[in-house]
């Protein structure tokens, strides 16, 4: 195990995903052959399980690429959220440095768990750190990727309220990288984006879910949306795009 701290954050590497299985359903961590199996990392030189940790609190987990420098996904239980976005300074680690992203005018750092979504102002300051971000063009970023996340927000306050009246959703989105597309010649820049859920809903009475997705290109037009999809659809796409099938195996393993 490793560490790295600033201010109140600690990345805290670590072997196995199953060490943050709280962020899962049913506590279980997705499966990627080759990758991610039991719950353990088989090329450590390369994936790195990441219990996300502010203030000595585990916040949300993450699997990143340091080959790529991005992550390939973020994993979190909603669990309600409140207004407000804080002005915490970004939390810099060695696996990506913020001087690629500074003077940028085609790119943000796309949060791929997002501070709109955490509870506490805490669990708000522990997504901004680089481990959690990708290049994201940015009228995408802010125009139809900042309205699916607001939607989806809508239903998980909603709907997504369990037997003990508690806000329950789980939440995983990530990014497929590109093939040659980097930011300054170091960090990927991912050819699409998505996010999927899974929860309870006890006024339902039953399960529900979606998913969506996005290439990672500028929108021609403010009122573009992206579409409402199944879980299914998310991995029929998925495994079209991908020249690895076996990589996008943990959608269907955890949330099918």
């Amino acid at each position: 195990r490793s560490y790295f701290k600033v201010s109140a954050l600690a990345i805290k590497v670590v072997t196995s995903i199953s060490a943050c299985p709280q962020f899962f359903l049913e506590e279980t961590p997705p499966r990627i052959p080759g990758i991610l199996e039991d719950g353990k990392i088989l090329n450590q030189s390369r994936y790195k399980p990441i219990c996300q940790t502010y203030n000595s609190e585990r916040r949300f987990v993450t699997l990143y690429d340091i080959s790529n420098k991005i992550p390939v996904f973020s994993a979190y239980k909603y669990i309600g959220s409140s207004a407000g976005r804080p002005t915490t300074p970004w939390q810099i680690e060695p696996q990506a440095g913020n001087n690629d992203y500074k003077k940028q005018s085609d790119f943000d750092r796309g949060h791929i768990f997002p501070n709109s979504h955490a509870f506490t102002v805490e669990d708000k300051n522990s997504t901004f750190t680089l481990t959690n971000v990708v290049p994201q063009a940015k009228r995408f970023n802010q125009q139809s990727w900042n309205k699916m996340e607001s939607c989806v927000k809508c239903v998980l306050q909603k709907y997504c309220i369990n037997n003990n009246a508690r806000h329950e959703g789980f939440v995983v989105t990530g990014a497929q990288p590109s093939t040659n597309n980097f930011l300054n010649n170091k960090i990927n820049i991912p050819s699409m984006l998505w996010s999927a859920f899974c929860c309870y809903s006890s006024s339902l009475n039953r399960w529900i879910a979606s998913a969506h997705w996005g290439d990672n290109v500028p929108d021609e037009h403010t009122k573009k949306y992206l579409t409402t999809r199944t879980l299914e659809e998310l991995h029929q796409t998925l495994n079209a795009i991908c020249k690895i099938k076996k990589n996008i195996s943990f959608i269907s393993k955890v949330y099918f």
